[in-house]
């Protein structure tokens, strides 16, 4: 059984908003996720998209997509984007996951999970840089990368119990924000991955840019760019 990663799904089943403006590899992006996900991934595996996911507003208007999804093969780890308004808290999400009868559906949120001899961690993360953020007012970056940290460390936290039952397992990180992509790094939370032992680290948000190494290393860890469109919107092996 196999482990897959793609973040920035970005679906629209129930809310009007195309992708296009990011460029003609999102032209019928919906149908490329569901048509190279079917040719790769098989029932039995774990596919891990953090972040990204639906652009509805609401969990009911993330339904329809959480529902497409669903339908994929594999069983699902979800984590939450800066787009992800729909998020709930987790007695919200999974009750809709029983009332729609999703059996495949997981939510990583200062969580961790086993999936063959990895375990699954991460958390959205954030820039720190103001010049790289599109916020409408005042935001205390420093106070939301640091609340980040915090996340991220819970998970890693939860990630250690696992650990401590399968010492053999390699713990495996999944941010949506890059905590290092070209000149820029975010201190803090390189620091909670170097702290932790951490070896790879998938992310995504970044689109549009292909003439880029999808793989670099930076202060002994393994940073992978997974966004759908860097993808061309077929689901990367992990580990």
């Amino acid at each position: 059984m196999a482990v897959w990663a793609i973040a920035d799904l970005h679906l629209a089943h129930t809310v009007n908003k195309p992708m296009n403006k990011f460029g003609r590899r999102w032209t019928g992006h919906t149908e490329k996720i569901e048509t190279r996900w079917r040719a790769l991934v098989e029932n039995g595996d774990t596919v891990i998209v953090p972040g990204d996911i639906s652009w509805g507003m609401t969990l009911d208007e993330a339904r329809n997509d959480l529902a497409f999804i669903e339908r994929l093969p594999g069983k699902k780890l979800l984590s939450r984007g800066n787009h992800d308004y729909w998020w709930a808290s987790l007695a919200k999400m999974h009750a809709l996951c029983e009332a729609e009868g999703f059996t495949t559906l997981e939510f990583m949120q200062n969580s961790a999970h086993p999936v063959e001899n990895l375990i699954l961690a991460g958390s959205r993360g954030w820039y720190i840089e103001q010049r790289l953020q599109n916020t409408p007012m005042p935001t205390d970056y420093e106070k939301i990368v640091a609340r980040e940290c915090l996340r991220l460390g819970m998970s890693l936290d939860e990630a250690d119990k696992l650990k401590a039952a399968n010492p053999d397992a390699e713990t495996v990180v999944f941010l949506h924000f890059p905590p290092v992509f070209g000149d820029f790094i975010c201190e803090p939370l390189v620091e909670v991955l170097k702290s932790r032992g951490i070896r790879d680290c998938y992310f995504g948000h970044i689109h549009g840019v292909y003439n880029v190494p999808g793989n670099f290393e930076h202060e002994g860890i393994r940073m992978h760019l997974i966004s759908a469109d860097f993808l061309d919107f077929y689901p990367v092996k992990v580990g």
